[in-house]
């Protein structure tokens, strides 16, 4: 685990404007920048970063926070992966507590394994472009398939020389173990005899969504009826086959930006797809499909559309995918190519128009794709038939959302020509053989566990507290600690022969923030939206524990993203007083109100809060559930405070 030190050097260190701008292009506005949004089609610049907060604010598609929960969003990053991103941007070291021994060697032998596969990715490009056989031979290769150098540049492809030993000894020359070389899959190793594993084929780097370079595909360019055509490297401690795709550091934010992810079989797939300007395309690179690399699509979107050749075989057994698909709440769409073409082959024969108008007007839901499969081979029989509703209903059976499955029945119905009645009773059928199978393996894991090792801490929702009646005032206050937790007034009134507030001399200052929390502790005054109380008792702690003012900054930090946005909120919805003088407007002096307002703020929320429990006794007392005989005394008490709390808020107005 990072360690904190280290989370706050990066988060102290990292420039927002910097690194953003390394996505986007942004133009100075005011004190703060502005460009068009990374996460939405918009012409129009709503995007807004502020150094002096350092926070970002999309008002396009409501995303905001820091430089950590940009690229989480942007890069889709996980909290980590950031950090470590941001780390290496600014040059810093990554210092991390709770490890072990065993556990630092284990990390220090995997960043091994990156650099050598990096090592490997420079020199195959170099050779690829700057050796003459890797120029007439690897280059000639691609460009007979199409590819532009700035295609072939863009997914870092390369060249392999066909000398038994040659990248093996390059490397070792260069001062890299012959251990990891072998590790990751670049050298075999037989006894004292090494050589190159990918000799003579051209080179196609496997990317991390991050841009590490996790393995190899290598294809062999001489016909040899005993050499694979296709080669990967094998499985290591950062490559495993199952669990990328791809392509998909190259099409992420393609990905993000249209909401949907093509995905294709092979390399040359994807080059040919993404140079035709369908850029959201991975592969699963001769693989069947597995959940890992849908986990990883559904990280950027829940939309996969499958691009199958004219194969029947392989499309049958694809079917599986679909199934795992959408058993991971996804939607999922097809489209089948012309016999004899592939998206390689199509995406090379035809204008870039004709492709993105083929894939529109072919796409279909899976149902249709599946029914088309099922019924071809039925004829018929009406057998075959019932047996195709059944297959059907399994893939809808999968769907968790109830809605979904409803419409995919009836849509079944009407293409089967059958009963919607039926469908649905093989439905609940299947869903409840389903549940049982999952409860009973709940309780076979549980039988092992102690019961609090299996109790979970569930958050209290904060749906429909917005419309609370107390939300408005909660907001109010925290955004007073956010913004002016700092400044300091004197707020011990004494009120003079014509009841108004004077203040006297010696009296001492304290801040908003002191005077908030004292406020609500006193009278044990808490907040109801869980967000916002969240807030405030990390500014009670830090107040009580290190006597001081907790910053905005300590809540953008990403580990929790719906406090985090809420903070952004009231940190960007501060209204900026920079630009107004130069209109000849000339508002008042921040401080000219911001005493009164921190205390119509608290007698504010102090009046809802009272008004609350008077209106629950009142309730009590109407619905015959009241228990406490001091009931009515206790609202009349209530009453006269509020009473006397909205006489103090006509004296501030």
């Amino acid at each position: 685990m990072i360690t904190q030190e280290t989370i706050q050097k990066i988060i102290d260190t990292a420039r927002i404007e910097e690194v953003i701008g390394d996505f986007i292009t942004l133009k100075k506005a005011g004190s703060s920048f502005k460009g068009l949004s990374p996460f939405s089609n918009e012409r129009t610049p709503s995007f807004m970063v502020s150094p002096a907060k350092q926070i970002f604010k999309d008002f396009s598609s409501g995303k905001g926070g820091s430089v950590v929960t940009f690229l989480m969003e942007h890069e889709q990053f996980t909290y980590p992966e950031a950090l470590r991103f941001l780390a290496k941007k600014y040059n810093i070291e990554i210092v991390e507590s709770g490890q072990s021994d065993e556990e630092r060697a284990k990390r220090d032998t995997r960043e091994s394994l990156f650099l050598v596969n990096q090592f490997a990715n420079e020199y195959f490009q170099d050779q690829l472009w700057n050796n003459e056989t890797g120029r007439s031979i690897g280059l000639s290769y691609f460009k007979e398939r199409g590819f532009t150098d700035e295609s072939i540049k863009d997914f870092q492809l390369g060249y392999s020389h066909e000398g038994y030993e040659v990248f093996t000894q390059h490397a070792l020359d260069k001062g890299y173990q012959l251990e990891y070389l072998s590790q990751v899959g670049l050298t075999k190793v037989d006894g004292e005899r090494k050589s190159d594993r990918f000799r003579g084929r051209v080179m196609f780097p496997i990317l991390s969504h991050t841009g590490r370079v996790l393995g190899f595909g290598g294809r062999v360019l001489k016909k040899d009826a005993k050499t694979a055509k296709y080669l990967n490297s094998p499985e290591s401690e950062i490559y495993h086959k199952s669990k990328i795709l791809y392509g998909i550091y190259q099409a992420k934010q393609a990905i993000a930006k249209a909401d949907e992810c093509f995905l294709v079989e092979g390399y040359t797939d994807v080059v040919s797809l993404h140079q035709a300007g369908v850029k959201n395309v991975v592969a699963s690179s001769g693989t069947a499909l597995t959940v890992d690399q849908i986990l990883l699509v559904k990280r950027f979107t829940r939309n996969i559309t499958l691009l199958y050749d004219g194969d029947p075989a392989g499309i049958k057994a694809s079917l599986r995918g679909i199934d795992l698909i959408l058993e991971q709440g996804m939607h999922v769409q097809t489209v089948l190519f012309p016999e004899g073409e592939d998206p390689d082959s199509f995406a090379r024969n035809n204008s870039q128009k004709e492709l993105t108008d083929f894939l529109s007007e072919e796409k279909h839901n899976f149902l249709r794709f599946k029914a088309s499969l099922l019924l071809s081979d039925a004829g018929n029989d009406p057998l075959s038939k019932a047996k195709a509703a059944r297959e059907m209903v399994q893939s809808i059976a999968l769907i968790p959302d109830e809605l979904e499955r409803s419409a995919y029945v009836q849509e079944t119905a009407r293409m089967l020509e059958m009963e919607e009645r039926i469908l649905f009773s093989e439905l609940g059928q299947i869903r409840a053989t389903k549940l049982e199978k999952e409860q009973q393996r709940q309780r076979r894991e549980e039988r092992g566990l102690r019961e609090e090792e299996i109790m979970k801490v569930v958050e209290p929702e904060a749906k429909g507290l917005e419309d609370s009646i107390l939300f408005v005032q909660e907001k109010a206050l925290t955004s007073l600690l956010l913004n002016h937790g700092t400044t300091e007034f004197n707020f011990e009134e004494v009120v003079n022969e014509y009841g108004e507030p004077v203040e006297t001399e010696g009296s001492e200052k304290e801040s908003i923030c002191e005077y908030i929390l004292t406020e609500l502790t006193h009278d044990e005054l808490d907040f109801e939206h869980p967000e916002l109380q969240s807030i405030l008792h990390h500014f009670i702690k830090v107040f009580n524990e290190e006597e001081r003012v907790a910053l905005p900054e300590e809540f953008l930090r990403g580990e929790y993203p719906a406090r985090m946005n809420l903070v952004v909120d009231l940190i960007a919805d501060e209204p900026e007083l920079h630009d107004w003088k130069r209109k000849r407007i000339y508002p008042p002096d921040k401080d000219a109100y911001l005493k009164s307002y921190a205390m119509e703020s608290v007698l504010r929320f102090k009046e809802k809060k009272i008004g609350q429990l008077i209106a629950e006794i009142q309730e009590a007392f109407k619905n015959g559930t009241s228990t406490d005989p001091n009931a009515l005394a206790t609202a009349q008490q209530l009453t006269r405070l509020k009473i006397e709390i909205n006489k103090q808020l006509n004296r501030i107005l």
